[in-house]
């Protein structure tokens, strides 16, 4: 998403916040736990960019210098939120190896905690998750997600690759739908009120259009009548999820 660019984390100083025990609260009671919440609803609410150290004070109904003496800066703080939201993923490490089903139901199972999050915090998006740095919950969903693919013949390489693959094909899902429901929002149409505004000026070309493109026009209105909109993001989810996974079933078949 375009918007104004975050000041960049110190790396040195992220680490110490996402490992250490600043757990005490400031001589106003303040405390990191209640900064990082208050950023996240924020965020929540209005996106990334509505995030600021003087926004979060005013939430908080102190003075901005107050939040200083617990976090450097929104680069930093930015850090803390994203490593906080990925601490709902699991209830511990081992919760997706209890999911029913095996690898696959057990993959299964991550790819819809992820989901969620993502479609509760869609500012997450606009966060370089590359450069991010490691800490507790970050690392906690990683070994997690990883378990179940442990012990069925892949490599170390090939396990990290087939998570990835499925963990991205989440995200670039959850952010279509995202991207959606805000283009409803700020319209302040549906997908059917929209198509009740469209369609009839829309069908004056399509018989013109059908002959040039007669596959589009096709599979285009199937789709359309199917999704009672121009996308599903949940078909969309199941229907990539289920072909990795049959991908990824295969090649361990392969090296068996």
């Amino acid at each position: 998403m375009p918007g104004k660019k975050t000041a960049a984390a110190d790396p040195a100083r992220s680490l110490a916040l996402l490992w250490g025990t600043h757990t005490k609260p400031g001589r106003s009671g303040l405390t990191l736990r209640a900064i990082i919440d208050t950023a996240i609803e924020l965020a929540d609410a209005n996106g990334l960019e509505a995030v600021s150290m003087r926004m979060v004070a005013e939430q908080l109904k102190v003075g901005t210098m107050s939040l200083y003496t617990h976090v450097p800066g929104k680069g930093e703080l930015t850090v803390l939120m994203y490593d906080a939201v990925h601490g709902e993923l699991y209830a511990d490490v081992e919760e997706p190896l209890r999911q029913p089903g095996g690898w696959r139901g057990a993959m299964a199972f991550v790819a819809r905690r992820n989901w969620e999050v993502l479609m509760r915090h869609p500012w997450i998006h606009e966060v370089p998750a590359a450069r991010s740095a490691l800490g507790p919950n970050i690392l906690v969903k990683y070994e997690a997600e990883l378990r179940p693919l442990d012990g069925l013949g892949l490599t170390d390489v090939e396990m990290d690759s087939a998570l990835t693959l499925i963990v991205t094909h989440v995200q670039g899902t959850a952010r279509g739908a995202a991207e959606h429901l805000r283009t409803q929002r700020e319209s302040g149409m549906s997908d059917a009120e929209w198509w009740l505004t469209t369609g009839p000026a829309l069908a004056q070309y399509m018989g013109a259009l059908a002959e040039r493109f007669p596959v589009a026009g096709r599979v285009g209105t199937a789709a359309g009548e199917q999704h009672q909109a121009a996308m599903n993001p949940e078909h969309a989810l199941e229907f990539g999820l289920d072909r990795i996974l049959a991908g990824i079933s295969q090649l361990i078949e392969e090296r068996k």
